[in-house]
């Protein structure tokens, strides 16, 4: 996966027509809070799929004062992507690879990105659905096809879900077609899950202790078993009566939980101090993006939110040496540019205010 070179916004937040023609290396944005640095790091993380790290709306993404609609380019290499969406659809996403039009799913053969914000400092004190993006996340980096089996499962189980409320009864033939799908798609999620959390738990068991907090990871909740597909398929079937009443699945791997603890503690995350949490997600996200880098060659494109200004001088020094020895590309974000001395001077180094760049 190439690093990004171009990057080209046009009425995306509060950026009106922004341009960046970023190095490999670190891409270090500062400026006061409000200035748009954050809003950088979302328009990349929409170069993926799904809603990129803030999670919004597609209207809300576009520009207050604007036409209504946004646009995202980016060059990789020589491949152009690019998304956004029209006034006159303003919750459609567009989606477009070499002027072609693609699915958001698509993205994820050509870019793979992994993200830390502020918000996700509460990942291990709410509830499983956040922690279950952020798996996902990690696994759409190593398998870009984990997105197509996601939205597909979902699409599934919404339609399953309508039909069991229908108050004259589900068709029996769609209804077993719907569980059909969702058992192959969910199959698929949960190999997949399954198979990133191994990987990730074994990098992170062999590391040595140093200024990062290592995690120990497990999959919990719903679980696979050694033939997913039909197990997943049977409890579908059996679960249709309570799935009614309840008005949702509850059975599958939208019911999966990710638990993480600190190894050289061996405490759970959720009982760990705000600071040891930032450490064990960074600590955790350095070392998948180093086995992402392993098994496809080329390392996600990180995007740190104001991650430094919560690390103490040396941490963050040592953060800015390793991203600097690993290579590929990542965009840091801070208020202060001293938080930075440290990194090396091929970084691209981007002052924002009110929307414009220098």
């Amino acid at each position: 996966m190439p690093v990004i070179t171009r990057l080209a916004l046009t009425d995306f937040r509060n950026h009106t027509d922004a341009l960046i023609a970023p190095q490999p290396g670190l891409v270090i944005l500062t400026g006061e809070n409000g200035a748009g640095k954050t809003n950088i790091l979302e328009a990349v993380s929409l170069l993926s799929p799904g809603r990129g790290l803030r999670g919004a709306t597609l209207s809300a993404m576009a520009r207050n004062d604007g036409p209504g609609g946004f646009a995202i380019g980016a060059r990789l290499g020589d491949v152009d992507i690019g998304t956004g969406t029209l006034a006159a659809a303003p919750e459609r996403r567009q989606v477009r690879i070499n002027g072609a039009d693609a699915s958001a799913a698509a993205l994820g053969e050509w870019l793979a990105l992994l993200w830390l914000t502020p918000a996700m400092d509460r990942l291990f004190a709410e509830g499983a659905s956040g922690r279950r993006r952020f798996l996902d996340r990690l696994v759409l980096a190593r398998e870009p096809g984990h997105a197509a089996h996601a939205s597909r499962y979902e699409a599934a189980m919404r339609a399953r879900n309508k039909l069991l409320s229908e108050p004259e009864g589900a068709d029996p033939a769609w209804l077993a077609a719907l569980e059909s799908g969702m058992a192959e798609h969910g199959a698929a999620l949960a190999e997949a899950r399954a198979r990133t959390v191994a990987a990730l738990a074994e990098r992170l068991a062999t590391q040595p202790t140093g200024p990062f907090a290592r995690a120990g990871l497990a999959l919990t909740g719903w679980l696979p078993t050694s033939d997913v597909q039909a197990a997943l398929a049977a409890e579908l079937r059996a679960s249709r009566g309570r799935d009614g009443a309840a008005g949702r699945t509850l059975v599958g791997p939208h019911r999966t939980d990710l638990a993480v603890t600190h190894l050289d503690k061996a405490m759970p995350a959720e009982l760990c101090s705000t600071g040891e949490q930032k450490a064990l997600l960074l600590g955790l996200i350095l070392a998948h993006a180093d086995g992402v880098a392993e098994q496809r060659g080329e390392r996600p494109i990180l995007l740190l939110d104001e991650v430094a200004a919560h690390l103490d001088p040396q941490r963050r020094a040592a953060l800015l040496d390793r991203l600097d020895r690993a290579g590929g590309q990542t965009w840091m974000t801070g208020t202060e540019p001293g938080l930075f001395d440290e990194a090396p001077a091929s970084a691209t180094r981007l002052t924002l205010s009110e929307g414009a760049i220098a």
